[in-house]
């Protein structure tokens, strides 16, 4: 059996002001970096043997908290990138409503028909991160992989493993630096655990959580 955790960066200035990340490189801001030290905490005693990360600083950074502890090294992992939201990268959440109107109408509604203005839309996404996650169970063979990705990535991964279409996409939360862990063997994946952010309760006790 190999074991699968699969995690959301923690957050960065841009998620707080709900503007849309995709491949801008943000770095973490002092809360995500509390919540990857918390994630750090959470992976302490859990065996993990390979680290994939994709390549953007705030994923990558919170790989490097979590494989700080055992020394183990943070593979970069293209397949792992975020979505390439095109003409909607660095604008806020408010103006895309304004600007794009039917368009995140449709993202919020129908997202699995929504190719983004010189972007990718959730079918390549998809195709791209399950090679790269296939790949990844066929180089370690009955190890405890690691990886470190981004919400829409996450989302169409979970998607994949639950066998849903990319329609169920907003029916999966992910929350910054969530936990999700599935185990694989014969083909087949059992999940374990979805969304799991039990290591924030002190970072975020009170508070309502945005999954933006």
């Amino acid at each position: 059996m190999t074991r699968v955790y699969l995690v959301r960066h923690g957050t960065t200035d841009w998620n707080k002001e709900e503007i849309f990340r995709g491949r801008v490189d943000c770095q973490l801001n002092e809360t995500g970096q509390a919540e990857a030290s918390a994630l750090a905490a959470y992976f302490r005693d859990v065996p993990r043997e390979v680290i994939y990360s994709s390549p953007l600083s705030r994923a990558t950074e919170t790989a490097r908290a979590i494989a700080g502890a055992r020394s183990l090294q943070v593979i970069s992992a293209p397949a792992f990138i975020d979505i390439d939201f095109g003409e909607w990268h660095g604008i806020p959440l408010k103006e895309v409503k304004e600007k794009y109107a039917e368009l995140y109408r449709l993202w919020r509604e129908q997202p699995q028909k929504v190719t983004f203005p010189g972007g990718e839309n959730l079918a390549k996404v998809r195709a791209r991160a399950w090679q790269g996650l296939m790949r990844m169970l066929q180089e370690n063979p009955e190890k405890t992989i690691l990886i470190v990705s981004h919400r829409v990535i996450t989302k169409v991964l979970i998607c994949a493993i639950l066998g849903l279409d990319d329609s169920h996409f907003w029916q999966i939360k992910q929350d910054t630096t969530a936990v999700n862990c599935f185990e694989h063997s014969r083909g087949i994946f059992i999940t374990s655990l979805i969304n799991d952010t039990c290591h924030l309760k002190s970072i975020h006790a009170g508070t309502l959580r945005k999954d933006f």
